[in-house]
Formats: structure tokens, C-alpha cells, sequence
């Protein structure tokens, strides 16, 4: 099977339930982006990490090894960008969160499940775990100037990592009904969430598109460096690297869209504004 192939059949996937949601959006039917991704983030994919944690065919080592190397990757990458914000005096609060924090759940859940099977899924849900903690904690004083652990404390994929975690330490298993359950709810994340992502792409207004895009090919082209970097220094295994770089560079997430709607910073291109992204 050539590599072009292989390469189609992961992405097929991704792209096929995206366009759903675009063309779903394009052809004027309501979606709440809002309510789904509410719906996802609190009962679907907590259930999605808990699963694939417990069902990790992993050294629980080696998880905890890629655990380290995204905290120490999203350190550098806050630095980074924190630089790239300042000396080129772009508003803090509308591009210091979208350009740290990429799709790693809509995006980077599927394609390292698509791309590396179970392996990928879990390496990728210890990336999503730390990026969801950083997220709702400093990332909302980003975009807010305002930030509260207590945020994180009531996050439920927070407590579908840890629990996950801890099952998979200790070699636990659920009941056969409970895990086929929360199986069942997980499933509909990924579905959902790439969905989602076809909406959100169908409601982008272009106009002023240059900088956004600039940014979005360095945002990229940084967190691969800084990815590959990191890797090297923890010396990941291949699949932990590639996965570590897939959750890095992923582009900007909806969430960003939606802190940005909550918090009163600026989330869309309009004409004649300056420092929207």
C-alpha cells in the first residue's frame, strides 16, 4: 500500500466530517457550537480519556515521560509567543491564548487516533489533559485578565484524566456494563468535535485574512521546532514524538473562539479593526 494511500485513508476521515458540518452550516441549518461542544467537553470526551486511559496498552512510564514533555513544551511555546505578542504589539488578549493553544481535541484527538490506534489515543489524551488544565486556568486570565483554579476543579475532563490515570496504575478495569457505557458516550466525541470544527470553519468571516494567516503558518512552523526540540531532550519514542508534534501544531481550536465570545475579546475579522484574529 503506498504512503499516499495510507495517508488518505487517516485524513479521509477528519475532512469527510468536517465538510458535514460545513456544508451544514453553509446551507443555513441552526447548530449551537456553543451547546455541543458544552455537551462534548463534559460528558462525551471526559468518558473518551477515561476509556482510553484504562484500556492503555502502554508502560504506565512512558505515558508519564509524555505527561512531562507537554508541560515543559507548552512552557517554551507560552515564552515564545509571549516574545512574538510584545515585540510586535499585538493585543494580548485576543492572540496570546489562540496562539499557544491549538485543536488538540477536535483535531489532534482524531488524527492521533487515525494516524497510531489506541497507542496514539492515549499519548494524545495526556497532551489534550495538560492543554484542558492550562487552558481554563491561565489561559483564561489571557484573555480575560482574570484566572481561577476553581475553573479547573470543575472541569470534568480534568477529573476523567486523573481517574484514568489512576486505573491505569493500578491495572483496574470497570464493570463490563459501566465501560461499555462510557465507551458508547466517548465514541460520540470525535464525531462531534470534527463536526463542530466543519461549523466553525463555515461561519469565518475572511476579510482582513493576511496577518491571522501569517501567524497561523509560524504558529505551526514554532510548534514544530519546539515540539521536535522537546522530544529530543525527553527522548521520546516515535509514536510519542510524532504525537507530541501532531497536538503542538494543530491550529487554533474553538475554544479560543468561544473564551474569546465569553470574555469580551475580540473573536472575529472584521474590516476597519485592528488586533482581531
Amino acid at each position: 500500500m503506498s504512503t499516499l494511500v495510507i495517508v488518505i485513508q487517516i485524513v479521509a476521515p477528519v475532512f469527510l466530517l468536517a465538510a458535514v458540518g460545513y456544508a451544514w452550516v453553509r446551507l443555513g441549518y441552526d447548530y449551537s457550537v456553543a451547546f455541543v461542544t458544552r455537551l462534548a467537553m463534559t460528558v462525551s470526551v471526559p468518558c473518551l480519556i477515561f476509556v482510553a486511559l484504562t484500556k492503555a496498552q502502554i508502560d504506565p512510564g512512558s505515558l508519564a515521560k509524555t505527561f512531562w514533555a507537554a508541560v515543559a513544551a507548552y512552557v517554551v511555546v507560552t515564552a515564545v509567543f509571549f516574545a512574538v505578542v510584545k515585540l510586535a504589539k499585538l493585543d494580548f488578549s485576543t492572540y496570546m491564548h489562540p496562539l499557544i493553544f491549538g485543536n488538540t481535541g477536535n483535531l489532534g484527538l482524531p488524527l492521533a487516533m487515525f494516524a497510531f490506534g489506541e497507542e496514539g489515543l492515549s499519548l494524545a489524551v495526556v497532551i489534550f489533559a495538560v492543554m484542558i488544565v492550562y487552558s481554563f486556568s491561565l489561559g483564561i486570565w489571557m484573555v480575560s485578565g482574570r484566572g481561577s483554579f476553581g475553573k479547573v476543579l470543575r472541569e470534568p475532563i480534568v477529573y476523567g484524566a486523573l481517574l484514568g490515570a489512576v486505573f491505569m496504575y493500578n491495572g483496574w478495569q470497570t464493570p463490563v456494563w459501566l465501560t461499555n457505557t462510557l465507551q458508547l458516550t466517548g465514541q460520540m466525541a470525535i464525531p462531534l468535535m470534527l463536526i463542530t470544527l466543519g461549523v466553525a470553519l463555515g461561519r469565518i468571516d475572511v476579510r482582513r485574512f493576511l496577518r491571522p494567516l501569517l501567524l497561523a503558518v509560524f504558529k505551526v512552523i514554532a510548534c514544530t521546532a519546539i515540539a521536535v526540540g522537546v522530544a529530543i531532550a525527553f527522548d521520546l519514542g516515535q509514536v510519542a514524538t510524532a504525537v507530541l508534534i501532531l497536538q503542538l501544531a494543530t491550529p487554533v481550536a474553538v475554544t479560543s473562539y468561544l473564551l474569546a465570545e465569553k470574555y469580551g475579546a475580540d473573536s472575529e475579522i472584521e474590516p476597519g479593526r485592528e488586533g482581531r484574529i
